[in-house]
């Protein structure tokens, strides 16, 4: 009943009051960002939802499109901005992602949406994250986010998937808005970004 009718109820609810009660925030961001980027406050990126189905994931444009001799984007840590390191800090940079939520792209909670270029890269096991909506945070974020391995993010993706209920969802709330509040394990550091996923070889 949780996973087929009130998850979703949950997640339009949360997602309205969420935007209402961050809206102040989010001006201040964005009028920040319009000068930073100079008009440029958003960046928008193709993900797989569920069923591995594509969306447009939304988020606050934090990095510079700078670029190296070759034309290839330059690594994260090296292409976000001053202001960009306190917004990603704060995990504001995520909030846009609220209107993934309303449109029924995402969900609040559930594995977070990566690239469509490592869906090849997966094992059969691992492609059943996409069986749930991806979430803005989730169990693998509460338990370590970029200080673990792949092959324990995605672990944490599938028990999520096979033991989703009401009160994980609230216990993933919950240690997502203290983890929040004490910045711990938010974002990749300047020194240890967060590597690409080359496959489980």
């Amino acid at each position: 009943m949780y996973r087929l009718f009130f998850k979703r109820f949950l997640d339009i609810l949360v997602s309205l009051f969420g935007l209402i009660l961050a809206s102040p925030i989010l001006i201040v961001v964005f009028l920040i960002l319009w000068f930073q980027n100079k008009g440029s406050i958003f960046f928008f990126q193709e993900r797989p939802g569920l069923n591995q189905k594509a969306f447009k994931i939304i988020k606050l444009k934090t990095m510079t499109d700078a670029r190296d001799t070759d034309g290839n984007l330059l690594p994260d840590n090296q292409r976000i901005t001053q202001a960009g390191k306190i917004i990603r800090r704060l995990s504001i940079d995520e909030l846009p992602q609220l209107l993934n939520v309303l449109r029924g792209d995402m969900s609040l909670i559930g594995p977070r949406p990566l690239l469509f270029k490592y869906i090849p890269l997966y094992s059969q096991e691992q492609l059943r994250r996409h069986n749930v909506r991806p979430g803005i945070t989730g169990w693998a974020q509460v338990n370590g986010r970029n200080s673990i391995s792949w092959k324990q993010k995605f672990e944490y993706d599938i028990y999520y998937v096979d033991h989703l209920s009401f009160v994980l969802d609230i216990k993933i709330l919950w240690l997502t808005f203290i983890k929040v509040i004490r910045t711990e394990g938010v974002n990749q550091s300047d020194e240890r970004p967060m590597q690409p996923f080359n496959g489980n070889n």
